[in-house]
């Protein structure tokens, strides 16, 4: 489907977007803002803000392309949550084991 097709059906339906565009804008916007701020220095890769956007960005996208498949984004998608996932497993169990070193 072309992007004026869609915008045509989407103007005849009185709607500008669906919801599954609007979930997957806000995947969009999570990864965009955990880029963003690791990039600032205002996260860190071991903050659980920065794999929980991630994880949402990823989720949320997966979710939009339920809606309109596309075999490329879905694999790109899927291993980012699944690294994101091992990340945020790696980075809980060096903190705890740091915990109990320490304690």
């Amino acid at each position: 489907m072309r992007l004026t097709e869609v915008w045509s059906s989407t103007e005849q339906a009185g709607t500008f977007m669906s919801i599954a565009d609007f979930v997957g804008l806000i995947g969009v916007a999570a990864y965009l803002l955990a880029y963003g701020l690791l990039q600032l220095d205002l996260l860190k890769v071991e903050d659980d803000r920065y794999a929980s956007l991630n994880g949402i960005g990823a989720i949320a996208i997966l979710y939009s392309l339920i809606f309109d498949f596309n075999l490329p984004s879905f694999i790109a998608q899927a291993a980012w949550l699944v690294f994101t996932i091992i990340g945020y497993v790696r980075s809980h169990s060096k903190r705890t084991l740091s915990k109990t070193v320490n304690t």
